[in-house]
C-alpha cells in the first residue's frame, strides 16, 4: 500500500514540481554526500547460469529495481544539496527518508546479486560454525531463514542473516521497505522478497523462489564475510 509520506516523497524527487527548490547561494560548498553520482554495479555472474531464477527475471530484477533505486539516489542527494535554512520541514523529512530508502535499496539488492550465482552447497567453515553456534544447527537456521521468507510472501521486505555488532554473533532479521532494518549489523545473506524477485518466473509461490534462491548461494561469498565481520568484533 502506498502511504501519503511515499506520495509525497514521489512527487518531490520525480516530479520535481511539488514543491519549489531553493536555489544554492553562490560559493556554497558541495561535499561528496551530494554528488548524486552512484551508478549500478553489474552483475557479478552469469544470468543465464542460475538454477531455477530466469535470466529475464534478474536482469528485469537488476535493471529496474535496483538501478532505479541508484538513479533515484541520485535525485534525492542532487535535491537535498538545494537546502538551505529556509527550506520547509516536510521537504527536509521527506528527502531525508527517501535517502535513506534508496541507499538501503541499492546496498541490499548489491548485497543480494553479490550472494547469488553460486552452487548453494559449498558452505564455509567460519559460517557452518557461527551458525551452529547461534542455532543449534545450520539445518535449523535455514528452516527459521525460510520460515521468515514465507512469511513475507505476497507483501514485501528482505529476510537477513546479519553479523549482529551488539551480540558479536550472526542473527538473522526481518527488513521491511529498505529501512526497518538492525541499528548495529553487517549484512552477510540476504534474500530479497519483494515480489519483483520471484513473480515474474513463479508468480505468487514465494516457497518456490526460496527454494530456487538456496540453490544458488554463493556461500564463498557469504564466509567472506563472516570472515570480516567476525574479525572486526
Amino acid at each position: 500500500m502506498t502511504t501519503r509520506r511515499e506520495i509525497l516523497v514521489g512527487s518531490l524527487v520525480l516530479g520535481g514540481a511539488a514543491v519549489a527548490q531553493p536555489t544554492v547561494k553562490s560559493g556554497s560548498t558541495r561535499g561528496d554526500a551530494f554528488l548524486g553520482k552512484h551508478a549500478p554495479k553489474p552483475l557479478p555472474f552469469d544470468p543465464k547460469k542460475l538454477t531455477g531464477i530466469s535470466e529475464k527475471l534478474i536482469v528485469s530484477h537488476h535493471d529496474n529495481n535496483y538501478a532505479g533505486a541508484v538513479k533515484n539516489l541520485n535525485k534525492v542527494e542532487e535535491a537535498l544539496a538545494q537546502v538551505t535554512p529556509d527550506t520547509p520541514g516536510f521537504t527536509v523529512s521527506g528527502l531525508e527518508a527517501a535517502k535513506l530508502k534508496f541507499t538501503n535499496s541499492m546496498i541490499l539488492h548489491e548485497m543480494y546479486f553479490a550472494n547469488l550465482g553460486g552452487d548453494g552447497q559449498s558452505v564455509g567453515s567460519a559460517t557452518e560454525k557461527a551458525l551452529v553456534q547461534a542455532y543449534g544447527s545450520r539445518a535449523r537456521w535455514e528452516e527459521l531463514f525460510r520460515a521468515l521468507g514465507s512469511s513475507l510472501g505476497g507483501g514485501s521486505g528482505w529476510a537477513i542473516l546479519d553479523w549482529d555488532l551488539h551480540a558479536q554473533a550472526v542473527r538473522t532479521y526481518w527488513a521491511g521497505d529498505h529501512t526497518n532494518a538492525l541499528a548495529f549489523g553487517a549484512p552477510l545473506l540476504v534474500m530479497d522478497m519483494y515480489e519483483h524477485a520471484y513473480a515474474m518466473d513463479y508468480g505468487a509461490s514465494a516457497k518456490d523462489y526460496i527454494d530456487a534462491f538456496f540453490k544458488n548461494i554463493n556461500w564463498p561469498e557469504v564466509d567472506r564475510r563472516v570472515h570480516t565481520w567476525g574479525r572486526a568484533a
